[in-house]
């Protein structure tokens, strides 16, 4: 091969500068195109993780606003029910003085009789009664049931054949319950077994 011949095969072999910058500004776009979107995304996420930060603070702000409202509507209706609890049973009380201020005055009637006062003063009892029952207070009058110290209190004992030992055989003062809570226990008198006479 001539030296002219292998200068132009060498100069066919030779790459074009063009090409070359070409081919690697081809490669090297798709790489600055990729870091863009991949600093995009970042960027979104960051915004996002942001968003739900911020919505978790009001969240939380809005949840612990509630939570004190609740409280402090709780300490209010607790406040009110404490004060104006017995509302109610005082109201219906209010008749019954109302009736113990008529037997008052018909008590200092010229025609006032004692069978009469005694009258009024019964219908007044019953009326007092009855609200104690609507409000679930039971009277505990245990004449001859047996000793209770749950419900009962022992005043004293006496010997006696009326009733059974360890039974009430009287009932000093009357006691109440408020459904199965004590108000008050009975006051009693409860019943000793009389000692037998040994036969001679």
């Amino acid at each position: 091969m001539s030296k002219k011949g292998k200068t132009e095969h060498e100069h066919d072999q030779e790459t074009d500068p063009r090409d070359v910058s070409d081919s690697e500004s081809a490669d090297f776009v798709p790489d600055a195109n990729k870091e863009a979107t991949d600093a995009a995304e970042v960027e979104a996420m960051h915004r996002e993780l942001k968003d739900l930060k911020q919505k978790l603070q009001d969240q939380q702000l809005r949840g612990l606003a509630e939570l004190d409202n609740v409280r402090k509507r709780a300490e209010r209706e607790v406040a009110n029910s404490t004060r104006y609890g017995a509302e109610r049973l005082l109201r219906d009380l209010l008749a019954v003085c109302d009736s113990l201020e008529l037997g008052q005055q018909a008590a200092t009637a010229p025609e006032a009789t004692v069978a009469s006062i005694a009258e009024g003063l019964s219908l007044t009892h019953r009326q007092l009664m009855g609200l104690l029952e609507s409000n679930g207070v039971v009277v505990v009058d245990p004449v001859g049931e047996a000793f209770d110290p749950d419900f009962h209190e022992a005043v004293s004992v006496a010997p006696t054949d009326q009733v059974a030992a360890n039974h009430v055989l009287t009932v000093m003062q009357k006691g109440y319950r408020l459904h199965d809570r004590v108000l008050r226990p009975a006051r009693v008198v409860v019943a000793q077994a009389t000692a037998t006479t040994p036969r001679s």
